[in-house]
């Protein structure tokens, strides 16, 4: 039997402040280098909204409880880390207060943090699904085909999903986060690829994946734009209306695309994910020694992978890895 070159080992990911979490199953960790230096990991379980509910099994469903698990978990896990960082004791304010006294200290912060996510969530559709037909109806008189018309907002779309990640990039500190963000990929790639989880091993890995976070939200993009050709409506509102009920099926629809790509490797699925890995380019960078050291830690404390290589790969404590090659 051939020797496997790579295997789909079932975790992911996400960088945080200073960090990188890393789920697998229901376990999930969160290393994070303190100021001082120390590596702090922090192990949880999460067994998501609707945990062991069948329709967490059924295609083009599941895709949306795992979009809002990826959400509350991301979160979480930001909010954890953001804590190492604090210049000074937080000082209670007045939402705090009222917070607490409404709710109670255990619960005032998942609600805070509901709050923050529902915002966001708002902010999102704003920019990325509002902005864009409105932007696209100004052409409207010029462009009387709908079909063609869709396709022009979905440019726009791309085009301010773009701008904004290049935006982001220019800050400082998003920096150093798509840096922890590379190395989550490099340690979740070295292992895939059949090679012990070492500094050295994981700087000669790829920092792309195809399960990315990023690829899943340009196939968000391109999905959409393929739908909304289909909403031949006449009133502004109830297109409005429309393209915001078909986001839990574009999510669906972009969440079995990502994970045909992270199992198969034929030349359909890499021509698929050939414009994720690309824009990858701006969301990941080379990570130094230090932040490969914390993604290892986040890997091993929910993550087997001696089993995992020995198992997939036949790969003992005996296996020479400088003799690997690139990974």
């Amino acid at each position: 039997m051939a020797k496997k070159t790579i295997c789909m080992s079932g975790i992911g990911g996400q960088a945080v402040l200073e960090g990188v979490m890393m789920k697998n199953k229901e376990d999930c960790a969160v290393a994070i280098r303190k100021p001082d230096g120390e590596i702090d990991v922090e192990v949880t379980e999460y067994h998501g909204v609707l945990h062991g509910h069948m329709l967490t099994r059924i295609p083009f469903i599941r895709g949306v409880f795992s979009f809002m698990d990826s959400l509350i978990l991301g979160t979480r896990a930001i909010n954890h880390s953001t804590q190492f960082y604090e210049e000074e004791e937080p000082k209670d304010t007045a939402v705090d207060r009222f917070f607490n006294r409404i709710f109670g200290d255990a619960k005032a912060e998942k609600v805070l943090t509901g709050i923050v996510m529902v915002f966001s969530f708002a902010v999102a559709i704003g920019l990325f699904i509002i902005l864009p037909y409105y932007l696209s109806t100004i052409l409207s008189d010029y462009i009387l085909n709908s079909s063609l018309l869709a396709l022009v907002e979905g440019i726009i779309r791309l085009i301010i999903f773009l701008l904004y990640v290049v935006a982001i990039t220019l800050m400082k500190d998003i920096r150093r986060l798509y840096m922890y963000h590379g190395a989550e990929h490099k340690c979740i790639n070295c292992i895939e690829h059949g090679h012990e989880l070492t500094v050295a091993n994981v700087k000669k890995a790829s920092r792309f994946h195809r399960r990315c976070g990023t690829s899943f939200l340009l196939f968000v993009m391109m999905v959409s734009i393929v739908l909304f050709m289909f909403i031949r409506v006449d009133s502004p509102v109830l297109r409005i209306v429309l393209r915001l009920l078909l986001i839990p099926v574009i999510a669906g629809i972009s969440f079995e695309i990502i994970r045909l790509a992270g199992r198969t490797d034929n030349v359909f699925v890499r021509i698929l994910s050939a414009p994720g890995l690309l824009l990858q380019r701006l969301t990941t960078k080379e990570p130094d020694d230090t932040m490969i050291e914390v993604g290892i830690r986040s890997v091993e404390a929910v993550f087997d992978w001696k089993a995992f290589l020995s198992e997939n790969f036949g790969l003992t404590e005996e296996t020479d890895t400088d003799e690997q090659g690139q990974i």
